[in-house]
């Protein structure tokens, strides 16, 4: 698990690759990743968009935005978390992804970025 607080958020990644819909021989890797959002700071936020930037080890990049995560804007009052998981197709056995969230402060309504910490999508027989 990699993790990673900015702007009194920490976002937590924890991945794992799916065998099951993966299909090697024609190039095709997916990891699935859950994410737990914690929010440290004195008040409520909500986590408005997210901007991925997407690698694999071939050289090829890919950038995804959009609103929210998994179809929701969740809001996170202070002290609490949300967790939700997703998942990423790469054409290599290796790959890895980083971004950022956008969210809102609901007391001020002033919006403000966290980073998603840089996480390795490896297809474990590359380990040995």
């Amino acid at each position: 698990m990699v993790s990673k607080i900015s702007a009194g958020i920490k976002v937590s990644v924890e991945v794992y690759y799916q065998p099951d819909y993966s299909n090697p021989l024609n190039n095709e890797f997916m990891f699935a990743y859950r994410i737990t959002i914690e929010n440290s700071n004195a008040f409520a936020v909500k986590l408005l968009t997210r901007h991925w930037h997407i690698f694999d080890s071939n050289g090829e990049q890919r950038e995804v935005e959009g609103e929210g995560v998994v179809g929701q804007q969740p809001v996170i009052l202070s002290g609490q978390h949300f967790q939700y998981s997703s998942g990423c197709n790469l054409r290599t056995e290796i790959g890895k992804m980083h971004g950022t969230y956008t969210l809102e402060n609901l007391n001020t309504k002033q919006q403000f970025k966290v980073k998603i910490p840089a996480f390795q999508m490896i297809v474990p027989t590359k380990y040995n």
